[in-house]
């Protein structure tokens, strides 16, 4: 097994076990980013947000370790 391939397994497993928290923090840093550009960006940000989100949840192939994403206040 390749250095990559155990990588992607120890990833995998993190996201399986704390998929919650990992979700809450990518939507921080999108707020964060949000609020430091003034919202002129936000759009992207949310693009952003959403596929870095989709990308984490299809790590095993299965879309059940990150929670959906929460509208911002």
């Amino acid at each position: 097994m390749s250095f990559l391939d155990k990588a992607k397994d120890k990833l995998t497993k993190a996201v399986d076990d704390h998929g919650d928290k990992i979700a809450d923090g990518i939507d921080k840093a999108g707020a964060f980013a949000n609020e430091k550009t003034g919202g002129k960006h936000a759009d992207k940000i949310d693009q952003a947000t959403g596929k870095a989100r989709d990308a984490l949840d299809k790590l095993d192939g299965k879309d059940d370790d990150i929670p959906p994403a929460t509208p911002a206040p």
